[in-house]
């Protein structure tokens, strides 16, 4: 019959008393108690099954000393030297069959209670020996091993050849040059040689020809976009929510373009790693896409349950994603109880979850380019500006209050100068009493002083100070009375009237001063011209109660929407008419492009707030709350981590970078370079990339993996600490990579997978550097960089999401794959059946399959059938109408080699007989042609 377990707080709600109040055991164990032998097979047999990995009745387990001491629900299980105090002895010394241990047992003999008390009353000494952490290979500290065969000029091959050694096998034969060049571009770049760089290499008699090729290539703007599609896949990037609604995210992008200059930068690893975590703090706002790549559920209910879980699931992502592309660890497998196989309990997933709590899915805006540089070109612009402004003043005629009739053009949502006759000021109020729709807006208003340098006395930042009839509270916190005098026009800063059609608000100047012309505008940047002032009153005042009137609306003619940048006033004629024009068109042109450089772009990068509160769930369920839990790390793994409780957003998010880029953490460089050795021989060291916990892969080469970790961190004089440029150099360049594909029966025999590499493994192109080839070859491929990506799908509006594929394609579509609008769960209609990961979870290893569908794709697609067509008239260009110069075009341009003596006779018979088209289609699906050896 089934009892149900008690845990322990139960237990000691009913057992209050101290061990005394049970029966001691009678005969103490007479020589000292060892924990291996008498206590670990105790708990062994009667309490790992239900405290141990597969569960932990009572948020308790005992197999792992640090979850042994830290105990359950009711706390510690275990006290050093205190028996009296140990929740475990009050269990399984219970009087009572419903709360004693172990549950379903027979209850513990005298001599094992015994073992128990005298094991806690002399210190529970659990020795190190017996600890689960560190026994593992991949949570022991990176040490620096001494290459096996120092005379070898690059590391690597020492320590391959010692492995191959080992099992009766040795390198292969270095590969010729045309192929080495081919898989050396298609490795770094992504792309196939052209058959004039290939000619080029095969004949350079440079000694160091191939040393020099790899440093040009890594110096390659390409190089980024190659290597950022890998980590993309790592971080789970697409480019709309998932789930049922599937919207895109018009603004992720640059996110993707981040990466990419990341890459193309050698920026060090480890700021690459703090960058995606808390680049917000670091100049590097666009990197936190990296937190919110994932999918997100936007349809909420009112149904607090699904809310709360929909939340969770959004953190549980982050986290997931963090621990897997940083650490190489399964971090999320610990929400609901602690990891079955690696020292990751409950609630360090918690403490993690804490560090995220502040961010969410969403849009802020995001800083790109050179700041500095951007910052002096727009003070370059301001003077042209002030310049243009000052000559058209001198043709404009000045505001006149008393004017019966319209002198003045009408005024414009972007901007409006008000010139009047100087007079000396210390308030300015601007009123307006009708608008053409609802409340009044002003982004900006400014006051200038009188003379040849003129200067806005209005800034808040300068000592104004602005009070209005009244302030529209609307969504968004984007419209308040500040923004009126911030320097910082457009309408996601302005103020707004409270009143519809009317209101006024005035600046109060630091010292009252002699000005001459003020400036006001609706929106500068040109979005809106609603709520638009265009009968108004402009006075000026010294004591706040005389007041003069300096401009009004009714000098200028009405406005008509919209409303001409570039009217002329009236009684302007001949040349001051010409003059006027071109200035306005200059200064207009100056600030267009003084408001696009000063705007900042809007990106899908998460939105940061303060920390919500954090508490461990029961079981992983969001209505479950236990403690609260503050931010931190893993507990078990790596440096010791501790982040204040009352630690910010921020602060929390740098706090567990910095701890991942710890020199000292065993897992951050050896992952990243495991992941660099995968896409450079096709698998990793580690064949499990994402996963180097007890449940992953063992690594071949171990001795190597801990000596590439070592130098990507600390290379010694010259290259850059964790430069990945630099751990490409040396892979690339050493003879284990440069070695000829070819099989041997002995390799094959022994090593079949090729993971002892004693041959390159040759590979199949995945679907990015396939399609980008299939452009490359046929000339139609666009390498324009970074911005919004081309869509594969069909436009629509549709409330849900619906991704028709494009049948039809031209030249927005012929750019690099990676720039490709990359939805989630919908794959490109041509390529996304060369296993291409969907983005709806991490990929950091892509399958490689061989399907019928592949083949038909590659054969009879509308876009390969037009990209053989292009092919067909560039071959024709570059090499004539005659077949067999055709023939050999068509092969350079593709395999980037001549044909053999049969396959030109096959060839240039196929031309002959079904025209060029006909031989680039069959070219574009060769084996050769989407495989590198």
């Amino acid at each position: 019959m089934y009892r149900p377990t008690l845990s322990i707080p139960f237990a000691l709600i009913a057992f209050a008393a101290s061990v005394a109040a049970s029966d001691p055991p009678k005969d103490p164990p007479a020589r000292a108690v060892d924990f291996a032998r008498d206590v670990q097979p105790i708990f062994a047999k009667n309490c790992v099954p239900c405290h141990g990995p597969e569960k932990q009745r009572g948020g308790l387990r005992l197999d792992r000393r640090t979850d042994a001491f830290k105990g359950g629900d009711s706390g510690a299980a275990l006290v050093s030297g205190k028996p009296a105090e140990s929740l475990l002895l009050k269990k399984v010394t219970s009087k009572d069959e419903q709360e004693r241990m172990p549950a379903g047992r027979a209850a513990l003999t005298p001599e094992e209670i015994g073992a128990l008390t005298t094991w806690i009353a002399a210190g529970a000494n659990w020795p190190a020996s017996n600890e689960t952490v560190g026994t593992h290979w991949a949570f022991e500290p990176v040490k620096r091993p001494k290459a096996p065969d120092p005379q070898r000029a690059n590391p690597i091959d020492a320590f391959v050849v010692a492995k191959l050694k080992e099992s009766g096998l040795t390198l292969s034969p270095g590969a010729d040059r045309r192929t080495l060049i081919r898989r050396l571009k298609f490795d770094l770049l992504g792309l196939p040689p052209t058959p004039e760089e290939v000619d080029a290499f095969v004949s350079d008699k440079d000694a160091s020809a191939y040393e020099k090729l790899v440093d040009r290539y890594l110096a390659s703007p390409q190089y980024g976009e190659r290597w950022a599609r890998h980590w993309l896949d790592v971080v789970r990037f697409a480019e709309s929510n998932g789930f049922e609604m599937n919207r895109a995210r018009p603004n992720a992008y640059h996110y993707r373009d981040y990466v990419i200059r990341a890459f193309n930068d050698d920026k060090p690893y480890d700021q690459f790693v703090r960058e995606q975590l808390a680049g917000d703090t670091l100049g590097a706002g666009a990197a936190t896409g990296f937190l919110v790549g994932g999918a997100w559920d936007e349809v909420k209910s009112p149904d607090l349950t699904l809310t709360l879980n929909q939340r969770a699931d959004e953190l549980h992502d982050m986290i997931g994603t963090t621990g897997a592309a940083f650490l190489g660890l399964t971090v999320s497998c610990a929400r609901c109880h602690a990891h079955k196989f690696d020292p990751i309990p409950q609630l360090d997933y918690y403490q993690i979850k804490a560090v995220f709590a502040g961010v969410h899915h969403g849009e802020r805006a995001v800083r790109i380019g050179d700041a500095p540089a951007r910052a002096r070109e727009a003070e370059q612009l301001r003077e042209q500006l002030a310049q243009a402004e000052s000559e058209l003043a001198a043709l404009e005629p000045l505001a006149d209050p008393a004017a019966t009739e319209a002198r003045r053009p009408p005024v414009n949502p972007r901007l409006n100068t008000e010139r009047f006759k100087p007079v000396k000021a210390r308030f300015v109020r601007f009123v307006v009493f009708e608008t053409n729709t609802v409340e009044p807006c002003i982004d900006e208003l400014e006051v200038f002083v009188a003379g040849s340098k003129s200067v806005n006395v209005a800034l808040k930042s300068a000592g104004a100070k602005a009070t209005s009839s009244g302030d529209y509270n609307g969504p968004g916190n984007i419209h308040r009375l500040e923004y009126v005098h911030d320097g910082k026009p457009g309408n996601s800063r302005s103020w707004i009237s409270n009143k519809v059609g009317r209101g006024w608000v005035q600046i109060e100047l630091a010292d009252s001063v002699l000005v001459d012309r003020i400036t006001w505008s609706r929106d500068r940047e040109g979005r809106y011209i609603d709520r638009l002032a265009t009968r108004y009153r402009i006075d000026v005042s010294m004591d706040r109660e005389n007041w003069s009137v300096v401009a009004s609306s009714d000098d200028r003619v009405p406005f008509i929407a919209p409303a001409s940048a570039s009217a002329v006033p009236v009684g302007l004629k001949g040349p001051d008419q010409a003059a006027w024009q071109k200035l306005s068109a200059r200064a207009s042109a100056i600030r267009t492009k003084l408001a696009t450089l000063s705007r900042e772009p809007v990106a899908y990068i998460g939105r940061m707030g303060a920390p919500e509160a954090t508490h461990r769930l029961h079981r992983g369920d969001a209505t479950q709350k236990k403690e609260a839990v503050g931010p931190g790390g893993l507990t078990e793994i790596g440096p010791r981590l501790v982040i204040p409780p009352t630690a910010s957003d921020p602060e929390r998010r740098a706090a567990l970078a910095k701890w991942m880029t710890d020199p000292a953490h065993p897992l951050t460089a050896r992952v990243m370079v495991n992941r660099l050795w995968q896409h450079h021989f096709g698998v990793g060291i580690v064949d499990t990339p994402s996963d180097f916990g007890r449940n992953g892969g063992k690594p071949t080469h171990p001795e190597l993996l801990d000596w590439l970790a070592s130098e990507l961190v600390s290379p010694g004089e010259g290259p850059t600490p964790w430069s990945l440029k630099h751990m490409h150099r040396l892979i690339v360049t050493s003879a284990t990579y440069r070695q000829s594909s070819a099989a041997s029966t002995a390799g094959m025999a022994r090593d079949a997978q090729t993971r002892l590499l004693w041959r390159y493994p040759p590979r199949r192109i995945e679907a990015e550097p396939l399609r980008d080839a299939v452009l490359f070859v046929s000339g139609k491929l666009d390498l324009t960089m970074g911005g919004p990506g081309f869509d594969l799908f069909e436009p629509n509006s549709n409330y849900v999401k619906v991704y028709t594929p494009k049948k039809e394609f031209g030249p927005a579509e012929f750019r690099r794959m990676i720039y490709q609008y990359k939805p989630r769960m919908q794959l490109d209609d041509t390529f996304g059946a060369f296993d291409c990961p969907d983005g709806g979870q991490i990929a950091p290893k892509r399958n490689v399959s061989t399907t019928p569908l592949q083949a038909l794709n590659l054969l009879n697609s509308n876009f390969m059938l037009q990209q053989a067509g292009y092919f067909a008239r560039r071959v024709e260009t570059e090499a004539g109408s005659e077949p067999a110069a055709q023939v050999k075009r068509a092969f350079a341009l593709a395999f980037q080699r001549q044909p053999s003596e049969k396959e030109l006779a096959a060839a240039t018979k196929l031309v002959s007989d079904h025209g060029l088209a006909a031989l680039c289609r069959a070219v574009l699906n060769a084996n050769e042609f989407v495989f590198v050896d």
